[in-house]
């Protein structure tokens, strides 16, 4: 059934490709393209609403439920470029939520929520289980026209959001198929990434062609490239082999890069995105934006401001007891972690909670620390001087010390002028240093860039993170972490069910840190925090070991093998709450060293600063 409609899909649009004539267009306005889209989703909603009630009513098979979620799910692509770039919220939340529970505040309050939307319905319908789901299918398709309906009503009685940028949201469409489309994240039961991915991309191609905006464009080198991509997905449909490297460098990138040149409008999304939009590949360092997520300002930053700040790196003279500085637990040597389980306390033959974390790319976050208990990077800074077992001072007793030694006096005075030795001037030259250790120039990032070659297990282990393994339904693209695309504005923390020592030691125990449940964010002091811990990049991970939250596991082999199992629960341990799908991933010992080649290639010290 799959393979037969998606080859109808090919021929209609390949068909509907060739026998476009740009010279016929026939422009027409955003609103009136936009309506239409939205019109149609709501047609479909409709139809899924009524299919849940014969599916419960077993009038229905759940083959005909499950080609109404198809079709529902392709509309809404058709149209997601646009409401998940102007109404993000509404769309995360309510039209397309990951199938996990959330914390939604309210006021001083917080709430606990299930899950609703396109993506829990998919994990639902095409579960083994859905016979058994029937009335809960029924209140969540309910649940969803309803908040749909509510949200269409009020954009045809008051209109539309006002676009500043046209081509913006068709561009960050492009970076969520790629991150979240065809690693099968947005498909978590059915993994439909191809279909659903021509959808979204002949939303683009509608939208491109029939818009008045764009015809003072050449449409064409697009055209081609949104023909060339959607050819390359109808004709390479099966997930484990499809390879996403060659759909990224010789489709979605180009095209990525064509749509740039188009752009002329003011940024609109500075203030929410931690995406840099002159960006013209997803794998060079100019990706992100490193001011979005630092209260340091570009205009602020220098290399004499990040010079001091190295050196208030390496002072140990502002800790309480003068032995310990910043490179005491993040060595530059190391790709600035200490190899260590737990990082030694200032108390002698003590450790601190939790393994120390490279500082290589840690200023791409809008969260810090395992349990994510800091907001900023500054903020991250503040927990460690004041911790007992680490720095254990205050910033009264360090500006003390700065205000009088000689060479920091003239050192401030050089960088900051007359304003001199503050807490907030100390902040931002520690800032400034910590956040000029990005690194994404790593033998892969130049592959993908067309620089150089990897070699083949390297690809293949690329491949498997994107598809099989599942990786990157957690360490998403192109950052390797859960800095959550396709706006990087938040930090994902899992329940995987880490365990206290590596599988091949006995008993198995899950590790006793309850991670951001303990955390000092009153509003997440819920149950499904528990156990729960930031997803770190993995850029480096060859160089970082121990691995996870409780440093435990020594080698990358035995990491990958703990996620081959299916984590805690996957290996029959209690655990109430884990995001980890349990399911074994079956990879083999082959596979496994593959994706510790692409792993290897992701290692980039280049930014060492000693």
């Amino acid at each position: 059934m799959k393979s037969c409609f998606l080859l109808v899909v090919a021929l209609f649009i390949g068909f509907a490709i060739m026998s476009f004539n740009p010279s016929d267009k026939e422009y027409i306005s955003t609103n009136t393209i936009i309506n239409q889209g939205l019109k149609s989703f709501k047609d479909e909603l409709e139809s899924l609403k009524s299919d849940a009630r014969l599916y419960r009513e077993n009038k229905i098979s759940k083959e005909t439920l499950q080609e109404s979620l198809k079709k529902t799910r392709n509309s809404y692509k058709e149209i997601e470029f646009y409401i998940a770039y102007h109404y993000p919220e509404f769309s995360k939340t309510h039209l397309n939520a990951a199938p996990l529970f959330h914390i939604e505040g309210t006021g001083t309050a917080s709430n606990t929520l299930p899950p609703e939307g396109l993506q829990v319905l998919d994990e639902l319908i095409f579960s083994d289980e859905v016979g058994k789901m029937q009335n809960k299918i029924v209140e969540i398709t309910d649940f969803l026209y309803n908040s749909y309906n509510d949200f269409y009503l009020s954009s045809i009685k008051n209109g539309l959001s006002n676009e500043k940028n046209k081509t913006l949201p068709l561009r960050i469409e492009l970076i969520r198929i790629y991150t979240m489309g065809v690693t099968g994240f947005d498909t978590p039961g059915s993994l439909n990434i191809f279909e659903e991915s021509i959808h979204a991309l002949t939303g683009i191609q509608n939208y491109i062609r029939k818009d008045d905006y764009f015809k003072k464009f050449d449409t064409q080198k697009a055209e081609n490239l949104l023909k060339g991509s959607i050819d390359y997905l109808s004709e390479n449909t099966n997930f484990e082999t499809f390879d996403r490297i060659e759909f990224y460098k010789n489709h979605l990138q180009p095209l990525y890069e064509e749509l740039r040149s188009w752009d002329s409008s003011p940024d609109d999304l500075k203030e929410v995105s931690g995406w840099n939009i002159n960006n013209k590949n997803f794998f060079s360092d100019d990706f992100l934006d490193p001011y979005f997520y630092t209260l340091l300002k570009p205009s602020e930053d220098n290399a004499e401001l990040r010079s001091l700040g190295k050196e208030i790196f390496y002072d140990e003279s502002l800790s309480n007891n003068t032995k310990m500085s910043c490179a005491s637990c993040h060595l530059p040597e190391n790709a600035f972690t200490d190899l260590k389980s737990k990082s030694l306390s200032n108390v002698e033959g003590k450790t601190v909670l939790r393994n120390s974390p490279s500082l290589y790319n840690t200023v791409f976050a809008k969260r810090f620390f395992y349990d994510m208990r800091a907001f900023y990077l500054e903020q991250q800074v503040e927990h460690v001087i004041y911790n007992e077992q680490e720095f254990n001072t205050s910033y009264e007793s360090i500006i003390k010390k700065l205000k009088t030694n000689p060479e920091y006096k003239k050192d401030f005075k050089k960088v900051f002028k007359t304003n001199g030795i503050t807490k907030q001037n100390f902040s931002k030259a520690l800032s400034s240093y910590v956040a000029s250790l990005y690194s994404f120039n790593s033998d892969f990032d130049k592959f993908m860039r067309n620089e150089k070659e990897i070699s083949e297990d390297a690809k293949k282990g690329f491949n498997l993170f994107m598809g099989k393994a599942a990786c990157a339904t957690c360490h998403f693209a192109p950052h390797f972490s859960g800095l959550v695309p396709p706006f990087y504005n938040e930090n994902e923390s899992e329940v995987l069910g880490v365990t206290k020592h590596p599988l091949q030691m006995s008993p198995l125990e899950i590790d006793t840190d309850k991670g951001r449940i303990d955390s000092n964010v009153k509003k997440e002091q819920s149950w499904i925090y528990e156990n729960s811990f930031k997803t770190m990049t993995i850029r480096n991970a060859a160089l970082t070991k121990p691995y996870f939250h409780n440093g435990a596991f020594s080698t990358l082999e035995e990491v990958i093998n703990f996620y081959n199992e299916g984590g805690a629960e996957g290996m029959g341990l209690e655990i109430k709450n884990q995001t980890l799908s349990p399911d074994k991933l079956n990879l083999d010992q082959k596979e496994i060293k593959q994706l510790i080649a692409f792993i290897n290639s992701l290692t980039d010290v280049s930014k060492a600063q000693y």
